[in-house]
């Protein structure tokens, strides 16, 4: 039986002293089966030259070019345009250890789970450790999932898009969608949503991704504590829904509540990891 497709969806902005680490990760794959979407978000920089050197060289990669209109939108266009069975988000400014989709894939293939989601690295500098919630190799329900993420909300483990993989029949059968009007937590917001029509979620203790920590992000700009507190209520109302849904929220619902005290964490870069695994091209 043939590997089934992938689609790794990177959406570009601006990033060309990281770009080519990013996209060479991806040809370092171990994994082959891949349809890779960048989408050019309008970038002012050489970002765009960069990608189109890689559809050149390759022919599993594809350029989206389209206007400045966000990363949500760029995710959008992308999923419009996928193919594959499984679905899976790269930063571009990140990379992967080359056996990240290889090790995403065959969680999910042996155990049919509709959702696979591992550890990954946290890199500031030179330095790096590895960060992850569920300690232990597991195949969980939905609602034990739920309960799993109750106990950390706000971690980026759960929050993210890129420690995780997708079936993309779900994605479209549900039509699910960034929202353009987020730009926020718009990956916690989709991941809830998704949540709600997962049967089984597969956890691996491995790192399938570099998050590198950088200070002049947007994640990372200024924000206003009005701002946080009024995006905390909004997903808050998405947070609760869920546990709604899946008919837990009465039983659990200082748990639930809890969500807004929880601060966001990436987890703190302790001692150096294990040597980072460097792409090659």
């Amino acid at each position: 039986m043939p590997d089934p497709l992938v689609s790794l969806i990177v959406p570009v902005y601006n990033v060309a002293p990281y770009l080519p680490n990013c996209l060479d990760s991806i040809r370092a794959q171990t994994y082959p089966e891949l349809e890779v979407l960048l989408v050019n978000d309008g970038s002012t920089d050489s970002s765009p030259e960069i990608c189109r050197s890689y559809v050149q060289s390759d022919s599993r990669f594809r350029l989206i070019d389209k206007p400045n209109t966000g990363v949500s939108d760029s995710r959008n266009q992308a999923l419009d345009q996928a193919r594959g069975k499984y679905l899976q988000f790269l930063d571009s400014d990140d990379w992967l250890p080359s056996d990240a989709t290889q090790l995403l894939v065959h969680s999910a293939e042996t155990t049919g789970a509709d959702l696979t989601l591992a550890h990954f690295y946290r890199v500031a500098g030179d330095r790096a450790a590895q960060r992850g919630h569920i300690k232990k190799e597991m195949v969980l329900t939905r609602q034990e999932f739920a309960g799993e993420m109750m106990k950390a909300p706000a971690n980026y483990y759960y929050g993210v898009l890129w420690n995780k993989l997708y079936r993309r029949s779900i994605v479209e059968a549900h039509r699910l969608r960034f929202s353009a009007h987020v730009n926020w937590c718009e990956d916690f917001l989709f991941n809830l949503d998704y949540i709600e029509y997962v049967r089984l979620v597969s956890a691996i203790p491995k790192p399938v991704y570099y998050y590198r920590k950088r200070e002049d992000s947007l994640v990372n700009a200024n924000i206003s504590l009005r701002r946080t507190v009024a995006m905390k209520r909004s997903t808050f109302n998405y947070y609760k829904e869920l546990y709604q849904k899946l008919d837990l929220y009465e039983a659990q619902k200082a748990k639930v509540y809890g969500y807004l005290l929880s601060a966001a964490t990436d987890g703190a870069v302790g001692p150096l990891a294990p040597k980072l695994d460097p792409p090659t091209a």
